[in-house]
């Protein structure tokens, strides 16, 4: 079974597929990190543990983080840990998430 969460959808919004596992203190400060930004989109969480073919995809590569939009599900490079802030949302400029996404 597939758990997940998500920060209320807004149609319109970018989502944001933030991919964890329960215990994991990186995926957490990430998780953390994402909805402390002062940024108009849509969180989802998805525990790799919960689907089989996440566990193999992703095994222990957690955190993963996703862009999903008309276009489908883009993985994003490693998020640094030690970033926060306006220096988070610099990077997710950077790596192409933006508002006109989805």
């Amino acid at each position: 079974m597939l758990s997940s969460t998500t920060t209320s959808p807004s149609p319109g919004l970018p989502v944001l597929l933030l991919l964890t596992r329960k215990g994991c203190c990186l995926c957490e400060g990430l998780e953390q990190k994402l909805r402390a930004l002062d940024l108009p989109l849509a969180l989802e969480t998805i525990d790799v543990d919960g689907d089989p073919a996440l566990q193999a995809r992703f095994g222990l590569e957690v955190p993963v983080l996703q862009v999903r939009s008309a276009q489908g599900d883009r993985q994003l490079p490693r998020v640094p840990p030690r970033l926060t802030g306006a220096s988070l949302q610099v990077w997710l400029q950077k790596h192409g998430f933006s508002s006109q996404d989805a």
